[in-house]
């Protein structure tokens, strides 16, 4: 796509920096087991994107934030810390938002 202001300068083409959002859905964890979900998405990879997760209502001190991960062509949700052995498994719901960025 190619965009030009109103002085006919070209201000994004195929070349510009852009991000889009590619993924954005509800992840649930309801029991208290270490575990993840893995989500597709095809094109994207820890080189061209990113992956967040945001709490999406109100929530206790004894929850815990849920960890992503990014690999070729899936998003993986952790309901745990990954790199810390004692971390407690996480429950309840958040939005996981995949980017790709060019």
């Amino acid at each position: 796509m190619r965009i030009w202001g109103a002085d006919g300068v070209l201000q994004v083409d195929e070349n510009s920096f852009t991000i889009r959002v590619v993924l954005s859905t509800l992840v649930t964890f309801s029991n208290a087991a270490k575990t993840n979900q893995d989500f597709s998405v095809p094109g994207v990879g820890p080189g061209n994107g990113c992956a967040i997760v945001v709490p999406v209502g109100p929530y206790t001190d004894l929850q815990q934030q849920f960890e992503t991960e990014l690999v070729d062509n899936v998003a993986r949700v952790y309901n745990h810390t990954r790199g810390y052995a004692a971390s407690y498994a996480a429950s309840g719901t958040m939005r996981l938002i995949v980017m790709r960025f060019n």
